[in-house]
This record gives C-alpha cells, sequence and structure tokens, in this order.
C-alpha cells in the first residue's frame, strides 16, 4: 500500500524505487500482487508513465487514509507522542465534592488530560461505571439501606471506599425570615417551595417505597431539577424556596447569598461512597482527585 501510493504521488516506478530505496522489480511484482488480491487496476503503465486508473484514484484515497491511522498508532505507543491523562467520574450533586474537582483540575497544568465530570443520580452512575463510561462513581444513600447497595456492589463486581458521611441539612436564602431561626420545624416549611431532585434508587425496593424514605416532605408544592446550578439559582433569586444538601461551605453559601440551617426532625444519616471496578487498578490522576476529595470533606463536613 506504501509502495503504491508513493508510485501515484512521482508519477513513476524508478523514482519511487530511489525515494523507498528499494529495488524497482520489487516494487512493481508487489503492485501486481496488490491489484490482483483486489481484482482491479491501480496504475496504466504508459510511456509517459504511471497513470492512476478511476478505480485507482479511489484506492490511494482510501490508503492514504489507512497509513495515516498506522502512522497515528506508532507514534502513539512506540513512544513518539505524549500519552494522554484520562479521568472520568460520575457523583452525586455535592458542594465538597464539586469543590474537590476544582482543586484537582489546578494539578491539569502539565502534561495533555482529558477529564470528564458528570453529577447524575446513583443508578445513572452504577450504569456509567458498568457500561465503562466512567472508571470512576460516587453514590449516595441512607445509612440504613447500606445492606442493600453492599450486596449490589459485590453481584456487579465493584469495589465501595466509604468517602462521606453526614446528615442534610436546609438550604434557604438570606433574604427569607426563616433565615433568623437556628433550628426550623415542618410548620415553617409549609408556605415553602421545596426544589427537590429525583434520586431515589434503592436496589431491590420498588420506586415508591425508595422515594418514600429517602426524604421529608413538608411542603405541598415542590420543583424537581438534577440541575444543581439551576436549584442555586432559584435558591438565590427565590426566597420562598429551600432544598435538602450535604453540607454547604461557607463559601458557596455566600456566593449565591444562602444559609444552612440544621432540622431537628430529620435526623436521617447519609453516605457517599466512591466506586470502582474489581481490580480496576487507580491512574495518578484518580489519587489526586481522591486526595483532593478527602480534603474537602474534611474542610466542609
Amino acid at each position: 500500500m506504501r509502495y503504491a501510493v508513493e508510485v501515484a504521488r512521482l508519477g513513476s516506478l524508478n523514482k519511487a524505487a530511489e525515494t523507498l530505496l528499494i529495488a524497482q522489480p520489487n516494487i512493481s511484482r508487489s503492485i501486481r500482487e496488490l491489484e490482483k488480491d483486489l481484482g482491479i487496476s491501480i496504475f496504466i503503465r504508459s510511456s509517459k508513465g504511471m497513470v492512476l486508473t478511476p478505480e485507482g484514484k479511489e484506492f490511494i484515497g482510501y490508503a492514504k487514509g489507512i497509513l495515516k491511522q498506522i502512522d497515528d498508532v506508532e507514534l502513539l505507543y512506540k513512544g513518539g507522542a505524549r500519552k494522554k491523562q484520562k479521568f472520568s467520574i460520575s457523583t452525586p450533586h455535592a458542594c465538597y465534592i464539586s469543590e474537590a474537582f476544582a482543586e484537582f483540575s489546578k494539578g491539569l497544568a502539565g502534561g495533555a488530560a482529558e477529564v470528564f465530570y458528570k453529577e447524575t443520580d446513583s443508578q445513572s452512575t452504577l450504569n456509567a461505571l458498568l457500561g465503562n463510561d466512567c472508571r470512576l462513581g460516587i453514590i449516595r444513600y441512607a445509612e440504613n439501606f447500606d445492606k442493600h447497595f453492599k450486596t449490589l456492589l459485590e453481584e456487579k463486581g465493584l469495589c465501595g471506599e466509604p468517602i462521606a458521611t453526614f446528615s442534610y441539612r436546609l438550604i434557604i436564602s438570606r433574604e427569607n425570615p426563616l433565615a433568623q431561626k437556628e433550628e426550623l420545624s415542618p410548620e415553617d416549611l409549609a408556605p415553602l417551595i421545596e426544589l427537590s431532585c429525583t434520586d431515589h434508587y434503592v436496589p431491590e425496593l420498588p420506586f415508591s417505597k425508595a422515594a418514600k424514605e429517602a426524604l421529608p416532605h413538608y411542603a405541598d408544592r415542590r420543583i424537581t431539577t438534577l440541575d444543581r446550578a439551576g436549584r442555586m439559582d432559584l435558591l438565590s433569586e427565590n426566597p420562598m424556596t429551600f432544598m435538602w444538601a450535604s453540607p454547604v461551605s461557607p463559601k458557596m453559601l455566600d456566593r449565591y447569598g444562602l444559609v444552612q440551617r440544621q432540622f431537628a426532625e430529620f435526623k436521617r444519616v447519609y453516605r457517599d461512597v466512591l466506586i470502582y471496578r474489581n481490580g480496576y487498578k487507580l491512574s495518578k490522576l484518580d489519587k489526586l482527585f481522591i486526595a483532593a476529595l478527602r480534603d474537602a470533606q474534611r474542610r466542609i463536613l
């Protein structure tokens, strides 16, 4: 194929032989064998040199693309090109995780890197890992479902490494009159609008039961969204909204003009668990992110 491309470029067997440092009869024989294998005539041999046939022009177009790909592969795996570092993770919505990711990103200054970060629900995170869309994931569940999730991870061939344990906080605008109270009651929340996500997945439990046990609902009005930035904007712009969340950093609260409060009626404990496939060897970027994650967890939670 390389011989044919070079002959087509130069229009001459002799010139191609000189360029390739190969005897002209060897090039001629190789091209004849190639034409025989393909069942086409690539060149018309004339007194003026080697001229491409219509089929030959089409073949040379494909051949150049194939040879380019071969060169790229050789360059990549024979050390001629810098290896691209890759990192991918799917996580729940959490201030400490996003701040850890921001800190981790500062270490990407040197070398080629391809990074994928997605905030979503636990079921989507599991599907992403099992479908090889992500190398790492973080799932969240209530502590009372620990047995369910440990069984699931074992069945799916996944490792689980606990990252954080916490109780949800109530997040509201500083403009909300309730911001002056340190602890809130169900009666306080009744007139407000709850901002909710839909992460109610629990293995072996019907969705309706898992949803019922996931979070308390004290407000009759609810807006459901998986977009964390959208929820933060709503909280900031509409003082009549609230949401449940893992503890938020003072920096994030200040940015959006929010406060977080304890809620005596709601004492359920949640766990965030880092997951990856059994046998997976953590990369340098994986380890850097986990270190940033544990640091953020200590500072914020």
